[in-house]
């Protein structure tokens, strides 16, 4: 494995996410934001922030595939989010995480932010780290 998930003992433990990773793979994979679009470029889920949460992690999981990478590969993650609420906005982005991630905790950050474009809630980078040759 490229990635070496470290949570010092003087350090919280976080739930969704890893204090410090370690990446030692050969191939650096970045993400671009990614929004809940649909395939046409067309905001889904107008309004409604966990639906907008599991397209635009479901929308990641599509572009790390793209470049040969899974989401296990992934070192980090940018989450931006508008009027950025913790105690409304986060059990929504656990879910959303983990249905890409499952149990793999990549280092986070979520930025709030004052505006996107009209209606869209969040977006999510990645960078993914990975050893393994493409094969597309």
């Amino acid at each position: 494995m490229a990635l070496e998930l470290i949570n010092p003992d003087d350090l919280p433990v976080p739930e969704m996410y890893t204090q410090v990773v370690v990446a030692t793979g050969s191939r650096l994979v970045f993400i671009s934001g990614q929004q809940p679009e649909d395939i046409h470029g067309k905001l889904v889920g107008h309004g409604d922030f966990a639906a907008q949460a599991r397209l635009a992690f479901d929308n990641l999981g599509r572009a790390l595939r793209a470049a040969g990478a899974r989401p296990r590969h992934v070192c980090k993650i940018t989450i931006y989010i508008v009027d950025y609420n913790r105690d409304e906005h986060v059990p929504i982005i656990e879910q959303a995480q983990i249905s890409l991630f499952g149990d793999h905790k990549p280092a986070n950050v979520v930025v709030g932010v004052a505006i996107m474009s009209p209606g869209y809630l969040i977006e999510v980078d990645a960078i993914a780290v990975i050893d393994e040759v493409v094969t597309r």
